[in-house]
């Protein structure tokens, strides 16, 4: 690899030796990007000479494209405004200028690492919650509200502190579970106007020094004609360029948003591993897709890997998260100095999420099968069947059959009968099915 960058950016990288982990790519690509559409604005303004802005232009679209990652390789641990990225950005376009362009004077014209890094920063978390994890959010929804719907009439227990509980349905619980990812996606989505209002145009803090009061607009709305319209229709000017350069706010509350979902898939992930568990010594009401052997030493012996490995991600996310929040108390007076940690972490967290969710629906939702006669056993055996039966008998009296019951180990039809309850009547309470559904929830005219 020739390098094409220059002294800023070696100095950068001998200066941030740390984690050997570079700048998201996405992040990269949205400074060439970003360079592209401000060269382009800054030749309409009549700033810059129109053959130097297509070539700084064409410079800056070939990163956006991808084809110059190997030359960004500065430390994500770096300085906090990310101003060694913008350098590398900078240096890296003027060289496929042949030197052209100058990196201060031309490619960052109008511009400061203190309003481009986190411009780009948000653009790229933007793009990718708008392209690539919500559609895959919608995507795990409907493969759980399709299941649902085959399930609606697989009568189980209910749980409630691991305990037994009345029937539901297993479809019940899973519709429950494809709400919480819609929910999940709504908080997500209710943040990115705030994530897409980037404080670009405020160069070093938040005054316009040195840039046209038509850089940014301008500048934004060529941004806006190359991405999608998801993406588009949250791109625009900070409400006050001053919250928007001196806080990360919003990329706070987009990562706070993407630990919801991570708390919403580790419920649904433990919830489908206690209903998979066995398969003969645990509840055994799923079965899900065995894909690979679980065991070095025992045969035959296949676990939920999938559930396993979406867990491991929603812990890592929620880790994220709190980096995140601490990176977002570091806006100190006119800069916060945590950017690129906290690109790191929610681009990372956005990823993970997208390919994990993506992963839960096709390779385990999608193949999940019920075992309908153990999940009516189950419910069956249940002792809190016995709530039924309170407003025939009583709560007392269907206690003592409750005690009986559990002591004896007899069904609580058996012991209710010998209770003296009559049998119309128990065959009436004791539909488990009835329970599950609501059928004879009692109306009032």
């Amino acid at each position: 690899m020739t390098p094409k960058w220059g002294a800023e950016t070696a100095k950068a990288v001998e200066n941030f030796r740390i984690s050997g982990e570079a700048v998201p790519v996405g992040v990269v690509r949205w400074l060439g990007r970003i360079k592209a559409a401000a060269a382009l604005t800054n030749a309409d303004l009549g700033l810059l000479d129109a053959e130097l802005a297509a070539e700084i232009a064409a410079a800056g679209s070939a990163i956006a494209a991808g084809e110059h990652d190997d030359q960004f390789p500065v430390d994500v641990f770096q300085t906090g405004s990310g101003t060694s990225s913008n350098m590398n950005a900078n240096e890296v376009i003027a060289s496929l200028t042949a030197g052209r362009a100058h990196p201060n004077d031309d490619v960052n014209l109008g511009q400061s690492s203190n309003d481009v890094f986190p411009s780009a920063v948000q653009l790229a978390a933007l793009e990718a919650t708008c392209d690539r994890l919500l559609p895959a959010l919608d995507a795990l929804a409907a493969s759980l509200q399709r299941r649902a719907a085959e399930w609606s009439d697989v009568v189980k227990p209910g749980r409630t502190h691991l305990m037994d509980a009345v029937p539901v349905t297993l479809g019940q619980e899973v519709g429950g579970y494809a709400e919480q990812v819609r929910a999940s996606a709504a908080r997500i989505e209710a943040t990115l106007d705030e994530v897409g209002a980037v404080p670009l145009g405020g160069t070093a803090v938040g005054t316009g020094l040195n840039t046209h009061p038509a850089f940014a607009a301008g500048t934004l709305e060529r941004l806006r004609g190359e991405v999608g319209t998801a993406v588009a229709a949250h791109i625009a000017e900070p409400a006050d360029r001053f919250a928007a350069q001196g806080a990360r706010d919003g990329l706070v509350a987009l990562s706070g948003a993407l630990a919801g979902l991570a708390v919403a898939l580790t419920k649904i992930c433990n919830d489908l591993r206690w209903m998979a568990s066995g398969p003969r010594a645990g509840l055994g009401e799923i079965t899900v897709p065995s894909l690979q052997k679980g065991s070095s030493i025992m045969p035959g012996k296949t676990n939920p890997v999938i559930l396993e490995a979406v867990l491991q991600v929603a812990a890592q996310v929620i880790g994220n998260d709190t980096a995140v929040r601490v990176g977002g108390m570091q806006g100190n007076f006119e800069l916060n100095v945590m950017v690129p940690m906290i690109a790191r972490n929610v681009t990372q967290s956005i990823e993970f999420l997208t390919t994990a969710t993506r992963s839960l629906a096709a390779d385990c939702i999608d193949g999940i099968s019920a075992n309908e006669q153990r999940c009516l056993a189950l419910a069956e055996q249940s002792l809190a069947i016995a709530t039924s039966l309170n407003p025939a008998i009583g709560y007392d009296a269907a206690t003592a059959i409750v005690v009986e019951a559990q002591h004896s180990g007899r069904s609580v039809r058996e012991v209710a009968l010998d209770h003296g309850v009559d049998g119309d009547v128990l065959d009436r309470v004791l539909d488990v099915r009835r329970m599950a559904t609501g059928a004879d929830r009692p109306t009032t005219s």
